[in-house]
């Protein structure tokens, strides 16, 4: 018998998410992380969410995961992005604690059932024929296993640099391991470099915050997980500002003047950086025009007097980040508490997974967060919630869960990393969604909480406080639609002409079809006439009528393409038996093998000539099996 079910490598945002979610469906797990302090660290921007990225928490919330509930309950600021615009690209971000959250994920993590914590150094995966068996550590000890879901984040052969200092580590030169990602390239999986960083922290008080400009929180109860109750978050008037600065052409000269000393410039690095969330150096050699680059100032944490200087990230030498720094305004007489630095580390290419997160190669293998060749906390969290999830399916022989574009931006980002891979840090963005009106912020519970449920990992209650909460919102819009709003009505009146809708007729108007005019809300409607109900609820209800058409033609567009996802082909499927496949495209069908024609049909090089003919291939097999079994 194995020491335990399930050994989750890592105690960052995918490791966190693997292990409880493998913990909580009942499995024996170990969480095996360099240190136990090590877990729940936000070595990056003290935040969770922003654009698609805060969809993604909520939708990790649906499914029954951590991280939305601990931002809410550690965050200092919370701030709903993009609310002048569509519901499609809304997304909530907070400002975290980063001491509060790493102290309230070590809680969890410690006091789950069937969880177990270790400190130690994964330094060899054991594999018996293809097959997962477990851990050797660096001490040499064995521990044995049913699955292993690494999630090394940067920690796997990092490298820190500031200029020509270079040392290996992970994050803040902390220890690495060398030996695992050389035991996963004899084992058959390829590994490839890549390259992040950070900006310098700073002592707030000695910055001039007069001197830049203040982002308040926004004015009305927020939070990610539906289990937070306003008396569980930071109340507005206690949130804490962040500011904004910009830099200055005094920045740009010194920058410009000392490239040749950047470890980005200077060969030192040989991984690729991120292209969405490049260092101040690149910014100024991709974007010369540019007079100026925004910077968010963000508060650390209550216990820390440090201030994350976001978008000034840079691998230049101390003294040189000093220069800059104090050129910034509001900075003239500011202390560096941390220089910033460049990380390196091993990452495994991501087309080797399944859309479970599975390896194709050695069974019960999963891998999430950046070791797949991410960036971010959310994109992290929510591969680790699915590897977790799929580990746990996987051992008790039930059907995996695989998200479609179309159900969630996890779905997304797992679909895009394994079936066209990435090159350099992936970041989600809600451009990379074609269907992001269907992938709301607020229609996060009712796209993904059934597959929660029905998985073991979200409870029974849960499950039925968000039945209840559809239950009434239907009963809302029903209300809506027999109501008849009088016109004449003096405080329905009143309130239509405060939104522009001078109409002095006498006729009545049915509920939702006023809703549906732009600027009229459900909310303040049902006030005017003295009544009241839940803003959320009532929130949802305007969106839902508003934008019915738009939904409902997306609903349609994919629902139409879904089709080509139910038309599995199998990592083993034999391509060199079908005929007529260009030489590109049966080339990397070979490579990347997908798991359904849709999936084929998003990789780059494969043509609509080559899906109509693996399509009929695919029927032809099918007929030729059902005829065998006949």
């Amino acid at each position: 018998m194995n020491d335990y079910e399930v050994i989750v490598v890592g105690g960052g945002h995918a490791g966190i998410e693997a292990a409880l979610a493998c913990a909580r469906m009942g499995h024996k797990t170990l969480m095996l992380t360099l240190s136990f302090e090590n877990i729940g660290k936000m070595p990056c921007n003290p935040s969770v969410g922003g654009p698609a990225k805060g969809v993604v928490v909520r939708e990790m919330d649906a499914l029954g995961g951590q991280m939305p509930i601990t931002a809410d309950r550690t965050a200092l600021q919370f701030k709903m992005l993009n609310s002048a615009k569509g519901p499609g690209v809304r997304a909530l971000r907070v400002q975290s604690d980063k001491i509060a959250y790493r102290e309230m994920m070590q809680e969890v993590c410690t006091h789950t059932p069937n969880l177990t914590v270790k400190a130690g150094m994964a330094a060899h995966l054991d594999v018996q024929n293809q097959k997962v068996a477990g851990l050797t550590l660096a001490d040499g000890s064995r521990i044995t296993a049913d699955a292993v879901i690494l999630t090394t984040g940067t920690y796997m052969a990092g490298v820190n640099m500031i200029s020509s200092d270079v040392t290996e580590g992970g994050p803040d030169h902390e220890t690495t391991t060398n030996q695992l990602s050389a035991s996963l390239r004899e084992a058959g999986l390829r590994t490839f470099r890549l390259k992040t960083g950070t900006p310098p922290r700073v002592l707030t008080a000695s910055i001039d915050f007069s001197q830049t400009e203040i982002e308040p929180g926004t004015d009305h109860f927020l939070h990610f997980s539906n289990t937070t109750r306003p008396e569980d978050v930071r109340p507005l008037d206690q949130q804490i500002p962040c500011y904004m600065t910009w830099t200055t052409p005094e920045t740009h000269e010194i920058i410009l003047a000392n490239l040749n000393k950047s470890s980005v410039y200077s060969g030192v690095v040989k991984g690729v950086g991120p292209r969405y969330c490049p260092s101040i150096e690149d910014k100024l050699v991709r974007f010369k025009d540019k007079p100026r680059h925004l910077l968010f100032l963000e508060p650390e944490s209550l216990s820390m007097d440090t201030t994350y200087v976001q978008g000034f990230s840079t691998s230049l030498p101390r003294d040189i980040q000093e220069k800059m720094t104090h050129t910034l305004p509001g900075f003239q007489h500011c202390i560096i508490r941390k220089y910033a630095y460049a990380i390196e580390y091993d990452a495994v290419d991501p087309i080797q997974m399944k859309p479970t997160f599975e390896s194709k190669i050695i069974e019960n293998l999963f891998t999430a967060g950046q070791i797949n060749g991410t960036s971010g906390y959310e994109e992290a969290g929510g591969q680790g919630l699915l590897a977790g999830m799929n580990c746990s399916l996987k051992l008790r022989g039930r059907k995996p869960l695989v998200l479609g574009r179309d159900e969630a931006y996890i779905g997304v980002l797992v679909d895009d990393l394994t079936t066209k891979g990435t090159a350099e840090p992936y970041r989600l963005l809600t451009s990379r969604a074609e269907f992001r009106l269907l992938l709301r912020h607020d229609n996060a519970e009712e796209r993904l909480s059934r597959y929660g449920y029905e998985s073991g990992l979200l409870s029974r209650q849960r499950y039925e406080d968000f039945l209840a909460r559809e239950e009434k919102l239907k009963q809302l819009k029903a209300q809506l639609g027999d109501r008849v709003f009088e016109l004449d009505d003096p405080d329905v009146h009143a309130y239509l002409a405060s939104q522009g809708y001078a109409d002095d007729s006498h006729v009545g108007v049915r509920g939702d079809e006023l809703v549906r005019r732009p600027r009229i809300q459900t909310q303040e409607l049902l006030e005017a006439i003295g009544e009241e109900e839940d803003p959320e609820l009532c929130q949802k209800c305007d969106i839902d009528l508003k934008y019915e058409g738009y939904i409902a033609k997306a609903r349609r567009e994919a629902d139409r393409l879904k089709d080509m996802e139910t038309q599995e082909l199998g990592t083993d499927f034999n391509y060199d038996e079908v005929d007529n496949l260009s030489i590109e495209g049966r080339q990397k069908l070979m490579k990347f093998r997908p798991a359904t024609i849709g999936q084929a049909s998003r990789i780059s090089g494969v043509n609509p000539a080559d899906i109509a003919v693996l399509a009929i291939a695919l029927k032809q097999q099918k007929g030729r099996r059902e005829h065998n079994a006949v």
